[in-house]
């Protein structure tokens, strides 16, 4: 559905007419103008309209209804189209969850289309109707906001990150159990929950690298004014810090999840010495019974008066020598 649609004319927001291909020819007649119009989750039959009143390319429109796509940038003939993906992060459940935003930006239009959560639309709405001068750059202020917006967040879902590995991290290095039974699973979920996050600002790199003018780029690209590619510069470094981040993030769960594992490890050889420990202590009355349990008439100091409490008193001492033995390599 269309959730907003206004004309810009001279970086302020006016009344124009209702009809979306007078609101554009009134926005051409004018120069100075643009039409921006904003959609979530249109369905076809609610999108076909916008689709002929302003010419989008159908390869274009058919990645806006379906969404799922990548970050990408792509020029075609009438317009420029942008996908970004905004992402939100619960810290409760540690889960990271990305929405899809199309931008179609054309001769005097913008159209926004918002799929899932987490858009920054209404705000950069709302901050750049507050910022005339901006404003002034047309299509490409909206554009180089919403991209703004976007990798902005990503900078402060990176550090909420950040913050919930430190808390794995003290919970695998704690000096009492260096973890519990499900801390794997924890570490396992969380480094998906980072690719997931990757997967929304990796693949953006291109794109705003492109919009920067920067390498073979640097010719511009179509339906963006020239003047805003230091915005557009200032903007990827921010994605360039996001994506160090990110793959820092993702190095440092890998070694905690080794980390990990090879605790569990240790603790279990731990138990095993321990165990083996135990048994072998257990070994020595086992056998000095098992042989006096024999049925045989001639056997050493069987019918001693003091047979009995010496052997029990060897049985004790050999415990002893043992469990001094076994205490002192660390066994036990």
């Amino acid at each position: 559905m269309i959730v907003d649609c206004a004309i810009y004319r001279d970086g302020h927001r006016t009344e124009g007419p209702e009809d979306l291909s007078d609101a554009l020819e009134e926005a051409r007649t004018c120069g100075n103008a643009f039409v921006w119009i904003g959609l979530h989750e249109p369905t076809e039959r609610e999108f076909d309209l916008v689709t002929e009143e302003f010419g989008l390319h159908p390869l274009a429109v058919e990645d806006a209804l379906k969404a799922h796509q990548r970050p990408k940038l792509e020029v075609y003939d009438d317009s420029l189209f942008a996908v970004l993906k905004p992402v939100t992060y619960e810290p409760d459940s540690d889960t990271v969850s990305s929405g899809e935003l199309m931008i179609f930006l054309g001769d005097s239009f913008v159209v926004t289309v918002r799929h899932g959560d987490g858009s920054p639309l209404k705000t950069v709405r709302q901050r750049l109707e507050k910022d005339p001068e901006l404003m002034r750059l047309g299509p490409t202020a909206v554009l180089y906001s919403i991209a703004d917006a976007t990798v902005d967040h990503y900078l402060e879902v990176a550090s909420e990150l950040q913050r919930d590995l430190e808390e794995v991290e003290a919970e695998v290095f704690s000096p009492n159990d260096g973890g519990s039974r499900n801390t794997a699973s924890r570490i396992y979920t969380f480094k998906r929950q980072i690719l997931e996050f990757r997967r929304a600002t990796g693949p953006l790199s291109p794109p705003l690298t492109r919009l920067a003018g920067s390498g073979l780029s640097s010719s511009g690209v179509p339906f963006v004014d020239g003047k805003a590619q230091p915005f557009f510069r200032d903007v990827n470094d921010h994605l360039t810090r996001v994506n160090d981040s990110v793959e820092g993030l993702d190095r440092l769960v890998s070694d905690v999840l080794s980390a990990h594992l090879a605790q569990m490890s240790v603790r279990q050889n731990d138990d095993m010495r321990k165990i083996s420990s135990w048994a072998a202590m257990a070994a020595v009355p086992t056998m000095i019974a098992g042989i006096y349990g024999m049925n045989f008439e001639h056997m050493p100091e069987l019918h001693w008066v003091w047979a009995y409490p010496v052997v029990i008193l060897l049985m004790a001492v050999l415990e002893v020598l043992l469990f001094r033995l076994f205490k002192q390599r660390g066994w036990l």
